[in-house]
């Protein structure tokens, strides 16, 4: 399955470029990108973008982890009155409803887990319908999190040359989010995440919700995928007993 497509090429001066074609509106892309930019993130400038095309800076090595860590830092310390974004953008090619909330256990049961449930097996989305009700709810109202701008697809193939971050998928969420992602598919640099810590240190018990905030992107490939993140989604759920 293939949502976009990235090729090199080079711009009327000579200047190499990044262009990617999508299936997806590539200006809620371009949004997301700059966001992250304005924020103190390392990404791509947008040099052109279109319904679905997006011309950005071409960017090679060599890898600076310890940056990208503190510009991720600097993005999850920027803040909004409440979680969503002002838009609905993608993640992948699906939409991401970004309604605001107030609170943060609704959003993420809200707008990252009920739209979902109808990709589940009748008793697995019955066990997380269940959770969103009540423990779900409970585990990530355990601490208060500002509302920070996440990246909202961080895994290692989102960060180019190890120095640049794209194919966000922003909002203004707990940023958590970010971590429990990027260490669902073998995660990333342990100076990455040294370097965002020195800036940005995580709340106290961060590794205990983890699993509760992996189960929107295992949504995600569900439905996209399905097979084993079935099961994956389950295991979740089974960590808390839920």
């Amino acid at each position: 399955m293939s949502w976009a497509t990235v090729r090199r090429d080079r711009l009327g001066d000579g200047t190499p470029v990044a262009v990617k074609d999508t299936t997806y509106d590539a200006r809620l892309e371009a949004d997301g990108l700059q966001a992250l930019a304005r924020a103190g993130a390392p990404v791509p400038e947008v040099i052109d973008v279109d319904e679905h095309r997006l011309v950005m800076e071409w960017v090679e090595g060599p890898a600076d982890w310890e940056r990208v860590g503190r510009g991720l830092a600097a993005a999850h310390l920027s803040t909004a009155d409440a979680f969503g974004y002002h838009r609905n953008n993608v993640i992948g090619p699906l939409v991401q409803d970004n309604t605001w909330h107030d609170d943060w256990a609704d959003f993420y049961v809200e707008r990252r887990i009920v739209p979902f449930l109808a990709d589940l097996p009748a008793d697995l989305a019955r066990r997380l319908r269940r959770a969103g009700d009540g423990p779900l709810r409970e585990l990530l109202g355990s601490h208060r999190p500002r509302p920070g701008l996440v990246h909202g697809d961080l895994w290692s193939g989102n960060v180019v040359a190890g120095r640049s971050l794209v194919d966000p998928a922003v909002c203004y969420a707990d940023p958590e989010l970010d971590r429990a992602f990027s260490e669902l598919f073998g995660g990333l640099p342990a100076r990455l995440w040294a370097a965002h810590d020195e800036v940005a240190p995580p709340a106290e018990g961060w590794r205990d919700r983890l699993p509760a905030l992996q189960l929107y992107h295992l949504l995600v490939h569900v439905r996209l995928f399905g097979g084993h993140y079935v099961t994956m989604v389950a295991d979740r759920l089974a960590v808390y007993g839920w």
